[in-house]
């Protein structure tokens, strides 16, 4: 056998015992738990687990674990990660997953701040570019990463009912940008039609961006008027903290959502 095709033939070998060993891990990671000491964090800093249909709490620590195996978590200004933050920002972005197929494939590093951080973003008015430095809580990257202030994870997560979650707001992001663009149109769940998707988040961005303009009450916040993908990932915010309030208000935003999720906060103890 010439040299050139063994060499081909070892390294496709290879290849294949890494896919297979990363598969393999991948699917213990999934099935494994979370220790006495770890699920304790995770219900004392995201009090919403708690009110996670017993069914769906397996899938969600085997999720958190395979979340902490891939992502790095990295300390800005002088930050150090401790395992609560770690578990807590863990466990909010995989509520958002905890019962679809939907994963972060394209997210390596979470970076955190103490507390609001500045950003420097690029604004285009045709040939004109004009960069502006603003101060933010959290933002999501295409491809990664995913930057937060702890400040308002945390205190986002432990007020489960303001509507009001930066962590669920830059992972709905994420999972947005799974789609190939980050445009408020995310993969969609089984049997959803994006013609109706469309249709019910077309509308109901219209009607909020009204609302705000003209300086009445919405469920959403009025930062949902800058943009649909901004509008989508407040949305998701309300759906898991007021979901009642949604499904009231905007019952076409929840049932999407519902569907989209493959879950019912609504019937959440």
């Amino acid at each position: 056998m010439p040299i050139l095709l063994s060499l081909l033939l070892l390294g496709a070998v290879a290849l294949g015992a890494h896919h297979w060993s990363k598969r393999r891990l991948r699917k213990k990671l999934l099935m494994s738990e979370l220790s006495a000491h770890q699920r304790a964090i995770v219900k004392a800093s995201v009090p919403l687990i708690r009110k996670l249909p017993a069914s769906l709490r397996p899938a969600l620590e085997g999720k958190i674990a395979l979340f902490l195996h891939q992502i790095e978590f990295i300390g800005c200004n002088g930050l150090d990660v401790t395992e609560e933050m770690r578990l807590s920002i863990a466990a909010q972005a995989c509520l958002l997953v905890v019962n679809t197929s939907n994963w972060y494939v394209n997210l390596r590093t979470v970076l955190i701040y103490p507390g609001a951080f500045k950003s420097r973003r690029a604004e285009h008015n045709g040939y004109v570019v004009t960069e502006r430095e603003t101060v933010r809580t959290g933002e999501s990257w295409a491809r990664g990463p995913v930057i937060l202030s702890w400040a308002d994870a945390r205190q986002g997560a432990l007020d489960e009912t303001d509507g009001h979650n930066v962590v669920f707001h830059e992972f709905a992001h994420q999972l947005d940008d799974l789609s190939g663009h980050t445009d408020g149109i995310p993969v969609l769940g089984k049997g959803q039609d994006f013609a109706e998707w469309e249709r019910v988040f077309v509308t109901a961005f219209k009607t909020h961006c009204r609302k705000v303009e003209a300086g009445h009450w919405s469920v959403f916040d009025p930062y949902g008027a800058t943009r649909p993908e901004e509008f989508f990932a407040v949305a998701v915010e309300v759906f898991f903290e007021r979901p009642a309030e949604l499904q009231r208000e905007e019952a076409g935003v929840y049932q999407q959502l519902a569907s989209l999720f493959q879950l019912d906060p609504t019937s959440w103890g």
